[in-house]
C-alpha cells in the first residue's frame, strides 16, 4: 500500500524528497505533481518500474507513450539525437512549461524503446518535479494520472488518487488540488512542427 507524503511548494522537506527519491531508485512507483496534471513515474534506469506501469496503463511497454521528465536540458544529449539550433532555441524558450517536445532519440534509450526513433522530453514548471530529477540524477519516466470519470479527465484531489492508486503506487504526494489540463504535445522532428495534442500551452507557440 502506498504512502501519502504531504509536500509543499515553497520549501519542500529534503528529508521527505530524500525519501521520494529512495523509493525511486529502488524501482518504486511515485505518483507526483506537475505543472498540468499529477502523473505517476518512476526512475528511467528500472525498466521493472517501467512494466509496472505499463501493465497499470494496460498496454505493452515497447509501444508505451511514456514522457520523460527532465530537470532541465542538461540530459538532452542523453537520450536524443542531435538537434539543430532552431529546435534547440524552441526548447530553451518553452522550458520549464507545459510542454513534451517529440525529438529524435539516440542508441542510448532504455532497452525496452531501443526500435524508438522518437523520444518525449518534458521539463515541467514545478518546484516539486524539477527537484525529484535533479535529486534522482536522471529523468523520471512519467504518465499522467486519467480519471475514469467521462467529464473530469483528471483527478485533482490528492485524497481521491490516494484512494484509487494506493495499491498501485509506492509513494503518493500530496501537494494539494493539481490542475486539469493536460500537457501540450508537439512533433519537432517534422517541419514545421506538428501539434499532437491541444493542452495547456500558449496559443502563440511557434
Amino acid at each position: 500500500m502506498a504512502e501519502l507524503l504531504k509536500l509543499y511548494s515553497e520549501n519542500p522537506h529534503p528529508r521527505t524528497l530524500d525519501k521520494i527519491v529512495t523509493c525511486l531508485k529502488a524501482g518504486g512507483l511515485g505518483i507526483y505533481p506537475t505543472d498540468t496534471v499529477y502523473a505517476l513515474g518512476c526512475d528511467v534506469k528500472s525498466t521493472k518500474a517501467m512494466e509496472r506501469i505499463a501493465r497499470i496503463k494496460g498496454v505493452k511497454l515497447e509501444r508505451a507513450q511514456f514522457s520523460f521528465i527532465c530537470h532541465n536540458l542538461s540530459h538532452l544529449s542523453d537520450y536524443t539525437a542531435q538537434i539543430d539550433s532552431s529546435t534547440f532555441k524552441t526548447l530553451k524558450r518553452y522550458f520549464p512549461g507545459p510542454y513534451t517536445f517529440v525529438l529524435p532519440s539516440n542508441k542510448a534509450l532504455p532497452h525496452p524503446f531501443k526500435k524508438r526513433k522518437t523520444v518525449g522530453i518534458r521539463v515541467p514548471d514545478h518546484p516539486i518535479a524539477l527537484e525529484l530529477v535533479r535529486r534522482l540524477g536522471n529523468p523520471i519516466v512519467s504518465t499522467s494520472i486519467n480519471d475514469e470519470d467521462d467529464i473530469i479527465e483528471y483527478t485533482t484531489d490528492p485524497e481521491l488518487i490516494y484512494e484509487k492508486w494506493q495499491n498501485y503506487a509506492d509513494i503518493i504526494i500530496d501537494n494539494g488540488f493539481g490542475g486539469n489540463n493536460r500537457v501540450e504535445e508537439h512533433d519537432l522532428t517534422q517541419t514545421p512542427p506538428k501539434l499532437i495534442r491541444e493542452g495547456k500551452g500558449l496559443a502563440d507557440f511557434l
